[in-house]
């Protein structure tokens, strides 16, 4: 693009390669980009909520992904407009940031547009729309801090911690065992928080599935598991007070690094050869013992002479362990990881109070459980399921409810869900507007009717008549004065949210709306949309 002036110094600008591109300006760009922003936020819409649907994507390698996690739809969308990838990165920005709230966020981001729209062909100009906006988001996330209710818990009192992580699962297709998943997430996130510093360290949490079983089979483990078995089958299959050996070297004799011939003419050289590299695994495997491993786990593979002497010296080894894994393995049992058999002294060894073989089902399959640790910081959260595509789900949906926990313990506010925040702020942000003398107002109250977008949307997913519902629990909130009603998805009775335990942290609820006007206001202020011709 460059800039170029007629005789009469007015400024034009030439386009390279203008005939393959396409250009749309004013307020055709801006209905163009929000239409874009509305058709991704509608795929989303039917998601939301303890009854909300589930979508099936499948992707080029004939892979099948069922979920209502809005992160991973959007994610495996192939998006090509550039507008709708800003809401796919909006989402997948709750997610790093938050864990939760994904689908919302872009559900609360599609009615904002809707109603800039509404706004636009009134004739108000984009960046009042925007500023209007700005002052509405900070209105509602004050609103959210005043109707916040501080949750109290430790490490003996968990069940409010357990009561939110369940409002997370309901949404889930795992929500029939969500009391049991909760649990275990909570107790996952306790194990491994440093309560003092309000921190959490999810890597130290391994989530791993097996398919097989069901859902109700799903365990933590203080301790870790690996998807690998003994290198030799006589080994012994369990074993107590185990000091571990964690290897990054090679059980085999050291390749020099320049090519060489060795001839051997005669049987005695041949015997010789074999009896010295003999004598070098029988030296690595006397150095374990002498260290007092009884056990040893190694990153690589040792080949078959090396496996039968650990066998016939009665040193049971696992071969074959990943990087990651030998990583949470030296956390959790204490040990160091030795690099060269030289530096393997008993200090370095891990500790672990038992370490077991485990077969499942009628298939050869065996896992490793190291339980009992010298330091049982890392867990394992082990799902079983019917099948790879349930198991894959539960992994997303434990994800969200850890990082829910986590959520609450770094900042223990929590709002109420159902939809009641959402009528609260919709209903002090409309009362606030009247004090806004400009243009403002006219966005401020449209940010308030978009705030109304989440719990119709609940209310439509749960077949509900979703004005109907909107309206008469809105009129209830302000007759009694009480925000904490909401949407009665689950047809319990009530439509306070404190009786049914619907719970979500009040961080997550405040990054959704800041999160959701950002995105907006950036695709409002977009005013000329250069895009290569499509072929």
């Amino acid at each position: 693009m460059a800039l170029a002036f007629d005789e009469y110094g007015r400024p034009f600008i030439i386009i390279k390669e203008q005939e393959q591109k396409t250009r749309l300006r004013g307020i055709d760009a801006q209905k163009a980009n929000i239409s874009a922003g509305k058709a991704v936020a509608q795929i989303l819409k039917t998601s939301l909520g303890p009854k909300g649907m589930d979508k099936m994507l499948q992707s080029p390698d004939g892979d099948v992904t069922i979920s209502n996690d809005g992160a991973t739809i959007l994610e495996m969308m192939d998006v090509d407009n550039q507008i709708a990838k800003l809401m796919v990165e909006l989402s997948r920005s709750q997610d790093y940031e938050i864990g939760d709230g994904t689908t919302g966020v872009v559900v609360l981001a599609g009615s904002l547009l809707e109603q800039a729209e509404r706004l636009l062909e009134r004739g108000i100009h984009p960046i009042r729309v925007a500023e209007g906006y700005e002052m509405a988001s900070r209105i509602a996330v004050e609103h959210l801090e005043r109707i916040a209710t501080k949750y109290e818990f430790d490490a003996s009192n968990i069940e409010p911690l357990v009561q939110t992580c369940m409002t997370t699962l309901s949404s889930k297709i795992v929500n029939r065992c969500k009391r049991a998943l909760a649990e275990i997430a909570v107790k996952a996130v306790l194990a491994v928080a440093d309560l003092e510093r309000k921190d959490v360290n999810l890597e130290l949490i391994k989530v791993e599935g097996k398919v097989g079983g069901k859902l109700e089979d799903t365990e933590l483990i203080y301790g870790i598991i690996l998807d690998k078995d003994m290198s030799h089958p006589q080994m012994p299959k369990q074993i107590e007070d185990a000091k571990i050996a964690i290897l990054t070297c090679p059980f085999e004799p050291p390749k020099p690094k320049t090519k060489h011939k060795v001839d051997i003419d005669t049987v005695e050289k041949f015997q010789t050869l074999r009896g010295q590299e003999q004598k070098y695994f029988d030296d690595m495997v006397q150095q374990c013992k002498d260290v007092g491993a009884t056990l040893v786990i190694c990153q690589w593979g040792f080949d078959d002479e090396a496996n039968h002497l650990l066998m016939h010296r009665n040193l049971p080894a696992v071969r074959w362990v990943g990087g990651v894994e030998l990583e949470l393995i030296a956390i959790a049992t204490g040990g160091r990881i030795v690099p060269r058999f030289q530096e393997l002294t008993p200090e370095k060894l891990g500790k672990a109070g038992i370490v077991r073989e485990k077969a499942f089902g009628t298939t050869k399959d065996r896992m490793l459980y190291i339980e009992h640790c010298a330091n049982s910081r890392a867990v394992t959260v082990f799902i079983r399921g019917g099948n790879k595509m349930m198991i894959e789900e539960t992994k997303r949906s434990i994800h969200d409810a850890l990082c829910v926990a986590r959520n609450l313990i770094r900042n223990n506010s929590i709002v109420y869900g159902g939809g009641s925040a959402e009528i609260s702020c919709s209903v002090a942000v409309e009362a606030a507007a009247d004090k806004y003398p400009g243009v403002e107002q006219y966005a401020i109250r449209g940010f308030a009717d978009a705030l109304d977008a989440v719990p119709m949307a609940l209310a439509e997913n749960s077949g509900l008549q979703p004005i109907e519902t909107l309206s008469a629990v809105k009129s209830q909130q302000i007759k009694e004065n009480n925000p904490y009603c909401g949407i009665d998805c689950n047809d319990v009775g009530t439509n306070d949210m404190r009786e049914q335990n619907v719970f979500e942290t009040l961080i997550g609820k405040q990054q959704q709306i800041l999160l959701a006007t950002q995105v907006v206001k950036m695709i409002l202020k977009i005013d000329d949309v250069i895009s290569p011709n499509e072929f």
